[in-house]
């Protein structure tokens, strides 16, 4: 059991390390070419997504490596850049990214593959503290999804995919429906900073969260910025419409 706990902290420190390299070297990358990069990652393994297509509205379109990586270059310093990402077995997703001060705000996307049309999942991408943010899927009066919770429900309808504990994420949770007539909420806990309601590191995260349903894109939700607390109330579900809250607390 020590080995087995040993071993874990060593591959999440070697996991640390491995993203810290890539930021310092796309920070001299960048400085180098001017170049930015953007980076897409499977939704359910955390995985780089290989020979994406990638089209930047009014730039141009791009390929991704073997690192889930494109690098393009930007149009002026601050600016909202429109992103449409297609591959194959995953889901179409269109977003906007922020360019400030001739870099990008956040450049961490995962995208969830393709799936059954009844099937709901929420997706969490952050930067790299806090090391620990929860997702929680709570369907009101029957189940509670999350790492500390119930991580796979006793009938299959759905299950916490993907739980992260050293920052960026994705943190992934799928349920198999969504009934017309139930209630469900989603919210985000900073498991790093629990015990500090005052602390302003989820507003900080520059968290975002994504919605599917339907086999397309729903939401694209970002946290709020320049708030304390520690829990981050996303969206709740009424009546099968989908209510964005966006609030800290």
């Amino acid at each position: 059991m020590k080995r087995l706990l040993l071993f874990m902290l060593l591959l999440s420190l070697f996991c640390s390390l491995l993203a810290a390299n890539e930021s310092i070297r796309d920070a001299f990358d960048e400085m180098e070419t001017e170049e930015l990069h953007l980076y897409f990652f499977n939704a359910l393994n955390g995985e780089p997504i290989e020979n994406a297509y990638v089209d930047l509205k009014g730039i141009g379109e791009f390929r991704t490596d073997r690192m889930g990586k494109i690098a393009f270059q930007p149009q002026e310093d601050n600016y909202s850049q429109e992103v449409s990402f297609m591959a194959n077995k995953f889901i179409k997703t269109i977003f906007d990214v922020e360019v400030r001060a001739g870099t990008i705000f956040f450049n961490r996307y995962s995208i969830s593959p393709v799936m059954n049309i009844e099937y709901f999942r929420v997706v969490v991408d952050w930067d790299k503290s806090p090391h620990d943010l929860d997702a929680h899927f709570v369907k009101k009066g029957q189940y509670h999804i999350s790492y500390h919770n119930t991580r796979v429900l006793s009938d299959g309808r759905g299950q916490l995919d993907r739980d992260d504990m050293d920052g960026y994420g994705p943190e992934t949770i799928t349920v198999t429906s969504i009934e017309q007539n139930a209630n469900y909420e989603f919210y985000v806990h900073d498991y790093t900073n629990r015990n500090n309601k005052n602390s302003n590191g989820l507003s900080k995260s520059k968290a975002i969260v994504k919605v599917y349903g339907n086999r397309q894109l729903l939401k694209v939700i970002n946290v709020p910025t320049n708030k304390k607390g520690n829990t981050w109330r996303v969206f709740r579900i009424e009546n099968g419409l989908i209510i964005v809250d966006n609030e800290i607390e």
